[in-house]
């Protein structure tokens, strides 16, 4: 578990420096694919944790990065070019939030627990978070969302050894009906603007 946390890290770190949009899905599809590694070897043979692994690699590794991946090969211009926070602050950034996570994890956290996988999980919540302020292709926004769910599955793995099977198939069934319906609006974002750049809709206000 410990080299699948500094390996979460670093794709999270990558997403910071990422600024054609293929390539950031691309992190995110190995992302998502390291959390259903954790989840396998977390299971222990349980059936319900194998099962939440092989969802993870369908809809996380599969399905998302797909539709993704469709709506960036339509677009003229599929970089991240003018972000609120530029690539070297935001890797300082996420770099602060990495350490920070650690040092007040490995005060606070009990004995019995993976303070490494704790530390990452925090991690990848703040630095999706960062990645949905700072930044202004829809597409992105939507990585950073992913990212966030990425580390709060990893967190609930990580303290709880696999929550119970009805709660997981309602977390996988919430997150892909709202990538979803965020892939329908940044395709007619798209279609209307010929860009994903969320700053455009400011033209909208009356």
């Amino acid at each position: 578990m410990q080299v699948l946390a500094i390996l979460l890290l670093f794709s999270a770190f990558l997403l910071t420096r990422a600024s054609r949009l293929a390539s950031a899905v691309h992190i995110l599809l190995a992302q998502s694919a390291m959390v259903a590694a954790a989840c396998a070897v977390e299971s222990g043979g349980s059936m319900h944790m194998l099962i939440a692994a092989v969802l993870t690699v369908l809809i996380k590794v599969g399905l998302i990065p797909k539709a993704l991946l469709r709506v960036v090969s339509q677009l003229k211009r599929e970089r991240e070019v003018d972000p609120i926070m530029g690539p070297n602050a935001s890797s300082l950034a996420a770099a602060a939030a990495i350490v920070m996570t650690y040092a007040v994890i490995d005060r606070t956290l009990p004995g019995g627990l993976s303070w490494d996988a704790v530390a990452a999980s925090l991690a990848l919540v703040f630095i999706g978070l960062m990645l949905i302020i700072t930044r202004r292709q829809a597409i992105m926004q939507i990585v950073g969302l992913i990212t966030i769910e990425n580390g709060l599955y990893l967190l609930g793995l990580s303290t709880t050894h696999g929550l119970p099977m009805i709660i997981e198939l309602g977390i996988f069934f919430d997150v892909l009906v709202a990538v979803s319906v965020l892939v329908i609006l940044t395709n007619r974002l798209k279609k209307s603007f010929q860009s994903t750049d969320t700053s455009i809709l400011k033209k909208l206000k009356g």
